[in-house]
């Protein structure tokens, strides 16, 4: 990958939702946790947000394409959603399979189909543990496709992802993705402190470095830091660093018009409130609906 010739990635350990590992030690998955905070809470505002767009359209059946440990598909299971979860990384995956083992009992949980499957092949990896599936909607959340890099400079990769995600979309089905406001931290070096998604209670400093190649933004890298808390809960702080492809709005809404050929209507959310309702959001969220 030719960000890390100046950039790890990431730091030891971190697996990374939807795309391959790069370390495994597991030492900084442990961290991670405690950044997002406890598995089994969403915050309100997206619960509410997701939920109810997925309810609007008459969903049933989702795919979660960037699972990870399985929080966001615990939630639709929750709200009774019948629930396909994949990622390409079994670092996660052996998270969402422990936590579909402990609910078990749960004829719902028990339901619940995780696979291994990649981006680059999802079609056909679908097509090999459910032959002939097609959903009502796919998921693709928490900054998750920003994982996936340009290594040949022409984001060709990213674009052939977009399109196997609407390939395996029912007509009229969703898909829902989102980035975080690249545009913001380009232009201002910074990074939202807070998250829309996790209810981390533990303190966290984010560093924010932009990695500019021949006058063009390559790569975000985001050093967090969750420091020591007066409790004794988090003894010595704590570091890790994830690296990004920075997706600014305009060129992400044209890849994801292009990947439907230009015919799904296509809506913008800014931090699960309208788009002009946020001068600055953490988050953007797309939704595009298939013909």
């Amino acid at each position: 990958m030719a960000s890390d010739k100046v950039f790890h990635s990431r730091s030891q350990g971190i697996p990374s939702e939807g795309v391959k590992d790069q370390y495994a030690d597991g030492r900084a998955a442990r961290i991670w946790k405690k950044y997002i905070g406890d598995s089994n809470k969403r915050t309100q505002n997206y619960r509410t947000f997701l939920s109810g767009i997925l309810r609007k359209h008459g969903c049933v059946k989702v795919l979660d394409v960037a699972c990870g440990t399985g929080i966001d598909s615990m939630m639709l299971v929750d709200e009774g959603f019948e629930v396909v979860s994949v990622d390409a990384s079994d670092k996660m995956l052996k998270h969402a399979l422990k936590a579909r083992w402990e609910k078990r009992r749960d004829r719902k949980y028990d339901e619940w189909i995780i696979e291994e499957a990649s981006w680059e092949s999802l079609p056909q990896d679908i097509e090999s543990f459910l032959p002939g599936a097609k959903f009502d909607a796919l998921i693709c959340l928490g900054n998750s496709f920003a994982h996936l890099l340009d290594e040949y400079d022409d984001q060709r990769t990213q674009k052939m992802c977009l399109e196997n995600f609407a390939k395996v979309l029912k007509p009229g089905g969703l898909l829902i993705i989102d980035h975080r406001n690249y545009d913001a931290m380009i232009d201002k070096g910074s990074t939202p402190g807070h998250s829309i998604y996790y209810n981390s209670s533990y303190p966290v400093d984010i560093k924010t470095s932009v990695l500019v190649v021949r006058g063009k933004p390559e790569l975000v890298a985001l050093d967090y830091c969750i420091c020591p808390t007066e409790d004794g809960a988090i003894a010595e702080k704590s570091e890790f660093r994830l690296c990004y492809y920075p997706h600014k709005l305009d060129k992400f809404t044209e890849m994801l018009d292009d990947a439907f050929s230009n015919k799904a209507q296509h809506s913008i959310y800014a931090d699960f409130k309208p788009l002009n309702q946020v001068p600055e959001p953490a988050y953007y969220i797309h939704v595009m609906q298939k013909e």
